[in-house]
């Protein structure tokens, strides 16, 4: 069932067997794999079932370091979590991805790939994508359209697989109808009290906006709030630890990473098209379509002694034709006006997925209906053309040239952190301060890809490469990059409590029963969008509480 905890005639207080802070795929998963049990299930989320400013604001914050990140236009606090947003990106890690490389410090997984490949096959029902198949790395669907080429020994295609789900609507009447599973709306997670050893806590001390207050006692909680609120929240539960709970060592917040995004240069040519369409996510088939990546091989990193990355070669419109450019605004001025929700979707997801660089010019246009009208008639020839380029698979206007798009893993770097700062939220928690730093081997990962991807981008269709100019060694200039809101890294896993926050179980270090699950637990990221690999630990876990139950009653 689903409770509103702004109504004041639901409980205060609840008592269930496991208690799930995060309604995001991570969440929602778990809960759904005790849906028949015996076992009693409170999902616990923050905002409602749509995007709402109040609880949008409580993710606001400060940032303190090089790139910026905006920690309140990066995620979005609703039933469904971020995924109501997000990209749909489904692939699985690599052994190179998990394992550890000398040339990067703190890497390496204490799991390997062996050790999640049965999850992510169980992940693909969650996603429904059932029917394919993958490797390490790549599933093996055949993409929608066959991409270049390229020297294997430096760069490779690895295909992703575009889910249709979006959590919030996909499971939404699954756990409303579930008899043992409450999901609580508008409930905030203020603190994890622990006993005074802060060995097990004892309950999670709950509220809402309009000053509400509550407790949840459960056996066993799973803290599945994203890499960023995941350490805010432990580091706020300091009744019993007063540098926050599993922060003995004071590695909650630390290691905190991202995906990071930006032009690496450009790409002149004369016959972009056969470079360009087979990434740009059209074309597909069916409701799950695959499409390649341009990925850094493995022998290249090793040669290179380079972090993961992968480009993605975008096609910059020439002028675009009048007739084409009043259709476009025509379309763009009668769309319906947007409600809070769409408002707030809109910031995620250019924010998450990065919409904004689409490579095309232009922005719509304020005009009279009739003239635009008159415009698209006297257009028609541009139009018609149009449609014949699409019908022959073409890109509807011709393009200039290419932008080169790179996406990169980030260097695990203890200095690079989550912080609580000064301020508070209209809860009284005090909000996020975000570090987040860039290494020497960040910085030679990009000089470096940048020149070997533009050099085999070139090669492949006869074209010329311009690097951007912060790429260039001894330029100097600030870093052209921001975050693909992929935080990880901030409760690193490991099985050594001084390397890590949680251990290979997802249990935090020195607290019986507290879980941490999601991006968080990452101790490195590869390049691979995360939200396969969540939720395939985040089954591994739900089968664990399980397991834990079933010998607590034989017992």
């Amino acid at each position: 069932m689903i409770i509103d905890y702004l109504d004041r005639s639901s409980p205060e207080d609840f008592i269930v067997d496991v208690c799930i802070i995060g309604a995001g795929p991570a969440g929602i998963s778990i809960a759904r794999s005790f849906i028949g049990t015996s076992r009693s299930v409170c999902l616990v989320e923050s905002g409602g079932l749509a995007g709402e400013d109040r609880n949008q604001e409580l993710y606001e914050g400060t940032s303190i370091g090089s790139p910026e990140l905006d920690p309140a236009t990066s995620r979005m606090r609703a039933f469904g979590g971020s995924c109501n947003v997000w990209g749909g990106g489904c692939i699985p890690l690599s052994s190179l991805d998990l394992g550890p490389r000398d040339w990067v410090p703190h890497s390496g997984w204490p799991l390997n790939y062996e050790d999640l490949e049965p999850y992510y096959r169980r992940a693909r029902e969650v996603f429904g994508i059932e029917t394919h198949d993958f490797v390490e790395g790549s599933f093996l669907t055949p993409p929608a359209r066959p991409p270049v080429s390229f020297d294997a020994d430096k760069l490779i295609n690895q295909n992703f697989v575009l889910s249709p789900v979006f959590f919030g609507d996909a499971y939404r009447s699954e756990l409303e109808r579930a008899k043992n599973v409450t999901v609580l709306l508008h409930a905030n997670l203020l603190e994890f009290e622990a006993v005074a050893s802060g060995t097990c806590v004892r309950h999670a001390r709950i509220g809402a906006l309009d000053g509400r207050r509550g407790t949840i006692r459960a056996r066993s909680y799973v803290l599945a709030c994203g890499g960023i609120e995941n350490a805010r929240l432990l580091l706020l539960s300091g009744s019993a630890a007063p540098n926050g709970l599993g922060n003995d060592r004071g590695l909650v917040g630390r290691y905190f990473m991202d995906h990071p995004s930006g032009k690496l240069g450009t790409l002149f040519t004369d016959a972009p098209d056969p470079l360009t369409r087979p990434y740009d996510r059209s074309g597909g088939k069916g409701p799950a379509p695959a499409f390649p990546e341009l990925c850094l091989s493995g022998q290249a990193m090793q040669e290179h002694q380079l972090l993961s990355g992968r480009v993605r070669p975008v096609a910059v419109e020439a002028p675009v034709p009048k007739g084409v450019q009043a259709l476009r605004d025509l379309k763009k001025i009668i769309r319906p006006a947007q409600d809070e929700t769409r408002a707030l979707e809109g910031i995620a997801h250019v924010a998450i997925t990065g919409d904004a660089c689409d490579g095309q010019r232009g922005a719509p246009r304020k005009q009279n209906l009739g003239k635009l009208g008159l415009r698209v008639g006297l257009g028609s020839w541009d139009i018609a053309h149009a449609a014949w380029r699409k019908w022959a698979d073409k890109p509807t206007v011709k393009s200039d040239y290419v932008d080169v798009i790179g996406y990169f893993e980030q260097a695990p770097n203890p200095d690079s952190r989550v912080t609580l700062g000064d301020e508070v939220d209209a809860l009284g928690q005090r909000k996020i301060c975000i570090d987040w730093r860039l290494t020497e081997l960040d910085w030679h990962t990009y000089r470096t890809a940048a020149n070997l991807f533009g050099a085999e981008l070139a090669n492949s269709c006869a074209g010329k490469f311009r690097i951007e100019p912060w790429l260039q060694e001894g330029d100097g200039a600030a870093p052209q990059l921001r975050g693909t809101a992929h935080h990880l890294g901030t409760t690193r896993m490991s099985d050594d409590p001084q390397q890590g926050v949680v251990d290979r179980q997802c249990r935090v270090h020195g607290v019986d029963n507290l879980y941490v699950v999601g991006s968080s637990v990452f101790p490195t990221g590869g390049w691979a969008f995360p939200t396969f690999t969540i939720v395939a630990l985040s089954m591994r876990l739900a089968e664990h509480l399980r397991t834990l139950a079933d010998v607590a009653i034989m017992l």
